[in-house]
Parts: structure tokens; C-alpha cells; sequence
């Protein structure tokens, strides 16, 4: 397996890209990512009530030492499973954190479904619960929302960004749009995943994936994309037809600090499908000379 190119910086040629194929996701991965909340491949769950909400999180300590935590943010109607590969991979060089959205997975739902922004608002709440100084925020799809709102409205929880996979593409901002790019996206994914977004719709609930939904397709991103100053990362898949190679362009353009990655062969769930690439690229991401110095001592974490 081959090791991703180090990301390359604004004005220096097109993205660079990663390994020639995506990882395999296999039932070794079905059976860690349905685990919760049981221990497994080095992942526990506990919850914490943080804005009256019983939030849960898979979490992995890490290595002991001066290392960035890592917040993985999963996307719309999904949780923290589909995100696992993605953790385990992650874990041996930094402490993991995923929590699961309120109303999403195993933690607890609002009064009313949530937007990016009030999510946002949640998580900087969560990592004031948990004691975690700025972290990397990786978010995938909704989830890249959700970190971008982060990044700009709560710049002092955040040290590093990665947006993998954002949503939504102008061209296609509405229900329908991202329903019709989502059916395409699954022609290009592995069968496996499938009973995990079973799994997370039937937690979240019909009504509330539509209604996140609506929140996305209503959701300015572009105004938060551009208010990031954290050093930032966009990961896509090259066979993502829910962000085609235009808006990712776009996406890295409008982050005044962003380089672009994508991974071949990948499709929209990169993340999931091809962690290891994913992970390789991310802590080429965190050893940058400009990210170095935000290293911490994850013992003080509570």
C-alpha cells in the first residue's frame, strides 16, 4: 500500500491524491462498526449529559504523549459507526473521539432536529465537557458542516480542520438534488455498509434525516468556509458524485488555508471505504511544521 502524498499547499498544482485503490470494507469492519456500546478493536462508548442531552461517544485513548486529539463528526442520518475504520485506523497515533450527533446513534435527541450551526454549538459544549483543548475536527459530508461551522464560530476549539466529502454542491442544493446524487453514490459503495445505515436511520428516524436534510440544502456553508483560519485539509473520493470535482475546487478555494487530497477510487463514503488511505493522509496533515507546535498532552483530557 503505498503512503498518500503530503497535501498540497494553495497555488501549487492541481490535488494531490492518494493510494491507487480504497480499502476493503469487509466483515471484520461490519461487526466493530455495530459494536457499540460494547468494546471493540479498541473502542469504548461513554455519555456524558452536555446542554441537557445525553451525548455518546466512541472513543480511543491514543498514545501516550503530546498528541492532537482527533474529533470525527459523522454525516447526515448516519452516527459513529460508519466512521469506525476511520477511528481504529486513526488510533494508534492520536486519542479518537466520535461522538454521535444529538438525536443520531446511541445519544440522546433534542427538542427539534438541528441545524450545522446548532450542532456545532453542541460539540463546543461536548469538548468543554470533556477538557479538550483545540483538536482537529474531521467531519464527513454533513459532517464537514457541522465542522466548518466549528471552525468559524468556536475558532478557539479548533487546531486543525479536515473537510471530507462536504456537502452541499449549490448545483444540486435541495432534497431532491442530494436524494439523487445519495442513489448514485450507493451503485459505488460497498453492500456491507448497508446494514449500518439501516441500523443509524432506524435511530434517527425518518423524520429527522428529512428534516437534517432540510437544514443542509438551507444551510450558506460557503460563509463559514470562508471565515476558517485553522490550517485545513479537503479529502474527497474521486468517484464522489455527491461532490463532483467543481465544488470540491470550490470548497478548497473559498478555505483561505486549504489544501486538497482526494483518493482514488473512493466514492462518497471515503472515510468508511478507504480509512487507512484516509488516515495516512490526515496525520501527514498534523505533522505539518505549522501544526506541530499544537500538540497536547492527552493526559490532562477528563
Amino acid at each position: 500500500m503505498s503512503a498518500p502524498s503530503v497535501p498540497v499547499p494553495r497555488g501549487a498544482g492541481p490535488a494531490r491524491t492518494t493510494g491507487p485503490a480504497p480499502d476493503r470494507f469487509g466483515w471484520r469492519q461490519l461487526r466493530v462498526a455495530l459494536a457499540a456500546p460494547r468494546p471493540a478493536a479498541g473502542l469504548t462508548s461513554e455519555w456524558r449529559l452536555v446542554d441537557g442531552i445525553r451525548t455518546h461517544c466512541r472513543r480511543a485513548p491514543g498514545p501516550a504523549g503530546r498528541q492532537l486529539p482527533v474529533l470525527l463528526v459523522h454525516g447526515l442520518a448516519v452516527s459513529h459507526r460508519y466512521l469506525t475504520p476511520l477511528a481504529t485506523a486513526l488510533a494508534p497515533a492520536h486519542p479518537v473521539y466520535v461522538p454521535d450527533l444529538p438525536g443520531f446513534g446511541l445519544s440522546g435527541p433534542p427538542p427539534r432536529p438541528y441545524d450545522a450551526v446548532r450542532h456545532a454549538a453542541h460539540l463546543a459544549a461536548w469538548l468543554e465537557a470533556y477538557g479538550l483543548g483545540p483538536v482537529c475536527v474531521f467531519g464527513h459530508s454533513f459532517g464537514a458542516e457541522v465542522a466548518a461551522a466549528l471552525a468559524a464560530r468556536h475558532p478557539g476549539a479548533v487546531h486543525a480542520v479536515v473537510l471530507a466529502g462536504p456537502t452541499s454542491d449549490p448545483a444540486a442544493r435541495s432534497r431532491w438534488g442530494q436524494t439523487r446524487r445519495w442513489l448514485l453514490d450507493t451503485t459505488r459503495e460497498a453492500a456491507l455498509q448497508l446494514p449500518v445505515l439501516l441500523r443509524d436511520v432506524r435511530d434517527a428516524g425518518p423524520h429527522r434525516v428529512y428534516a437534517t436534510l432540510a437544514h443542509s440544502v438551507r444551510n450558506p456553508v460557503e460563509t463559514d468556509l470562508a471565515r476558517i483560519t485553522a490550517p485545513t485539509l479537503v479529502l474527497t473520493g474521486a468517484r464522489d458524485p455527491i461532490v463532483p470535482p467543481a465544488w470540491r475546487e470550490t470548497v478548497a478555494r473559498l478555505v483561505p488555508t486549504a489544501a486538497p487530497v482526494t483518493v482514488p477510487g473512493a466514492a462518497h463514503n471515503v472515510a468508511t471505504t478507504a480509512p487507512a488511505r484516509v488516515a495516512d493522509a490526515v496525520r501527514a496533515f498534523l505533522t505539518r511544521p505549522d501544526l506541530l507546535d499544537g500538540q497536547v498532552d492527552t493526559h490532562a483530557h477528563r
